[in-house]
C-alpha cells in the first residue's frame, strides 16, 4: 500500500479530480487512488471519511488531508522538489502561479456550460458569448505563455508544468464540444494530449463503465450556454 491516496471523482467527467490526480502521478511515487463515482449515494456516503469539504479531489498523506486542486499541486512540488512544476524566473513564475491561480477561480461560463465530459465529442455548436470571452482570453494566456516564456519546450512555459495540469481539463472541453481555435492552441492541445500522463488519463477513463446521462445528453439547442450545468 503507497503513502500517498488520491481520492477522486469518475475520470470522464471531473475536471478537478483530473488537476489533482495529474499532480500526483507527476511527483513519480507510487500511489493509490480511490474513486467515487460522482452523482450517487455511494459517494455521499462515502466521501465524509475523506474530505472536510466533501468534495474531490483530497490527497491523503498518511495522516494529513490536502483538498483543493491547487493545494495538491503545492504539496506535491514540495514532496519531489527535482520535477519540474513553476518556472524558475521570477516574471516566469509570477506569470505561471498568476493564470493557474485564474483558471482556478475563473472562466465561470465555460466550465459551466461545457462540463469535462470524455466519452462524448459535439459538433457544430453555437457558442454563447460569455462562453466566447473565456475562450478568447485563455487563448490569450496561452499564446502569451507560449509566446514569452515557452521555449525550450510545448508546453506554456517550456517542460510540462503545474500550469498544463491546471488548463488540461480545458482542453478536454474545447475538444469535446468542438470550440474552434487558433493553430497555435491547436498546437498546444495536441501537445497536452499526447503527453503520457494525460494519455493515461484518458485511456482509464475509457475503461469506465458509469455514465452520467444529464451530461452525455450535451448542450440544449445546440449552444454552449445557459442550457448545461457542469459538475465541480
Amino acid at each position: 500500500m503507497a503513502d500517498l491516496t488520491i481520492v477522486i471523482g469518475n475520470k470522464g467527467y471531473s475536471s478537478w479530480s483530473m488537476r489533482g490526480w495529474l499532480a500526483v502521478a507527476h511527483t513519480g511515487l507510487d500511489f493509490d487512488e480511490v474513486m467515487l463515482p460522482l452523482d450517487t449515494p455511494t459517494f455521499q456516503e462515502r466521501i465524509g471519511a475523506f474530505s472536510p469539504t466533501r468534495q474531490v479531489p483530497v490527497l491523503l498523506h498518511g495522516s494529513l488531508q490536502v483538498w483543493d486542486s491547487l493545494a495538491i499541486i503545492d504539496y506535491c512540488a514540495r514532496l519531489s522538489p527535482e520535477r519540474y512544476w513553476w518556472p524558475e524566473d521570477p516574471d516566469a513564475f509570477a506569470t505561471a502561479r498568476s493564470v493557474a491561480a485564474e483558471m482556478h477561480s475563473g472562466f465561470k461560463a465555460l466550465r459551466t456550460y461545457a462540463p469535462m465530459n470524455l466519452h462524448k465529442s459535439f459538433d457544430d455548436l453555437k457558442v454563447a458569448p460569455e462562453v466566447a470571452a473565456d475562450v478568447e482570453r485563455i487563448e490569450t494566456i496561452w499564446a502569451e505563455c507560449r509566446r514569452r516564456f515557452g521555449e525550450g519546450g510545448p508546453f506554456l512555459f517550456g517542460d510540462f508544468s503545474a500550469a498544463d495540469m491546471m488548463f488540461a481539463p480545458v482542453v478536454t472541453r474545447f475538444v469535446t464540444y468542438g470550440i474552434k481555435m487558433s493553430k497555435e492552441s491547436l498546437r498546444y492541445i495536441a501537445a497536452v494530449q499526447s503527453h503520457p500522463t494525460i494519455d493515461r488519463w484518458y485511456y482509464e477513463a475509457s475503461q469506465e463503465k458509469d455514465r452520467l446521462t444529464k451530461y452525455d445528453a450535451g448542450p440544449q439547442d445546440g449552444v454552449i450556454g445557459p442550457a448545461i450545468k457542469a459538475l465541480h
